[in-house]
């Protein structure tokens, strides 16, 4: 889990095996730790559903589509017009240079 989110997970774990381990009913505890873990997961789902979590990668898009749009189309170059030498074939011998 990269960025904020993950820290605040990480921290939320580790702040529950301590209670966890403290606590005088440590069902009680789990059971409430499920069920905000339970809201927490359905915020989160709710926050990419709504598209906030897809701000950034349609800022990412926008931007592809934009430098799609100034690519130019590679010239179309003759290899036999004037002035241009014409490609060698590899001959039997390796070249000396």
């Amino acid at each position: 889990m990269p960025g904020p989110l993950g820290i605040v997970v990480g921290m939320w774990a580790y702040a529950l095996v301590h209670l966890t381990l403290l606590a005088d009913r440590p069902a009680g505890l789990l059971a409430g730790a499920a069920f905000v873990a339970v809201a927490l997961l359905a915020v989160a789902f709710a926050a990419h559903v709504a598209g906030v979590a897809d701000a950034p990668r349609a800022g990412r898009a926008a931007a592809l589509r934009a430098r799609a749009r100034h690519r130019r189309v590679p010239r179309q170059v003759d290899p036999d017009a004037a002035g241009r030498p014409r490609p060698r074939a590899p001959g039997p011998h390796p070249s000396a240079a």
